[in-house]
């Protein structure tokens, strides 16, 4: 008995040193992040940022835990790509593709025609960013970016982002009150990131306002954005292979950030098993991944795998995620069977 109350009240010391403990790193952290944003705000005057901007947009900016955590957790980094490409390519979300072309389908058609790029990627991608516009994101934008700026592991990326995105609303190109999106600072039914907006989203209805949360203006800076930085139309994305186990580990790719060892599809032959279904791509330049390898404990070396081409590399662009581009692609191709 004695013993009892004794393991109950250390139960209760430690959880309140835990309780304390944790208090007192997230208001060291608070800290730490307004210390930040002064230098950080110093910076955006030395930008040009205007001090109204400054003053307006990052009044109410704030540090938030919820962000750091979605960052070290997302579905790229532990989910299977069987897993992956099932949840997102599934008959449902064709369903509500399909849905959605039929209500818009004079405009996206013009879109398609105008940009040469098909409406089934253009369909893929939304459905894959936002479920169609369902899920935008409730975050606030601004301080979701600053927070990412402010951490150490991608700083210099999310501090440009937040810099360009300030110049956008300092040249009222977007208004600063309707920033809410995803935890990563994107925004509007193709998940635009503040640099790709800046560089690639247009006002296609010509009613002075980008509206990326609109179907006009929004499948059109998408198809933009793809079609300048090289979409091939009808040119495919991947396909599955079965290798061999002599292949040479150098010709896996396991990242994103840069496909490597790159070569023509009849040098790989003889790498992949029934190499004779791929006879029309022997001369497309292609790269072996793997995307499974070094995510998945426990996953196979040579399982699943793809040969992978150059419209693949332009989704990599979009979002640095194999599965993701494999997902957008898949959608595409069900779509396609289907319109």
């Amino acid at each position: 008995m004695i013993i009892n109350k004794m393991a109950k009240f250390l139960i209760k010391i430690i959880l309140v040193f835990h309780f304390f403990l944790g208090n007192t790193q997230l208001y060291a952290t608070e800290h730490n992040f307004k210390l930040w944003l002064e230098n950080f705000k110093n910076m955006a005057r030395g930008e040009g940022v205007s001090e109204n901007t400054i003053n307006e947009a990052l009044k109410d900016i704030r540090f938030l835990p919820k962000v750091i955590e979605y960052d070290r957790y997302q579905p790229e980094f532990y989910e299977d790509t069987h897993t992956y490409i099932n949840k997102r390519t599934n008959k449902n979300k064709v369903k509500k593709g399909l849905t959605l072309y039929s209500k818009e389908k004079k405009l996206i058609n013009k879109i398609e025609n105008k940009f040469l790029v098909e409406k089934e990627l253009l369909l893929a991608l939304m459905g894959i960013e936002t479920n169609f516009g369902n899920y935008l994101g409730k975050m606030d934008i601004l301080s979701s970016l600053a927070t990412l700026s402010f951490d150490k592991r991608r700083s210099a990326f999310f501090t440009n982002e937040l810099l360009t995105l300030l110049k956008l609303i300092d040249n009222n190109i977007i208004q600063k009150d309707i920033l809410f999106g995803s935890w990563a600072g994107a925004f509007g039914n193709f998940q635009f990131m503040p640099s790709t907006i800046e560089n690639y989203a247009i006002d296609y209805n010509k009613n002075s306002n980008i509206e990326l949360k609109k179907i006009d203006d929004s499948f059109a800076s998408a198809a933009n954005y793809i079609k300048k930085i090289g979409w091939k139309t009808n040119s495919p994305c991947f396909t599955k292979i079965e290798l061999k186990d002599n292949i040479p580990n150098k010709y896996l790719n396991t990242s994103a950030r840069k496909l490597k060892n790159k070569k023509k599809v009849r040098y790989f032959k003889k790498y992949i098993n029934n190499s004779g279904k791929y006879k029309s791509y022997d001369n497309m330049l292609a790269a072996i991944i793997t995307p499974d390898k070094d995510i998945i404990p426990g996953s196979s070396t040579l399982k699943p795998a793809y040969l992978v081409f150059n419209n693949y590399e332009l989704i990599l662009k979009w979002n640095r995620s194999l599965r993701f581009a494999l997902a957008v692609c898949t959608l595409k191709d069900k779509f396609k069977n289907e319109i």
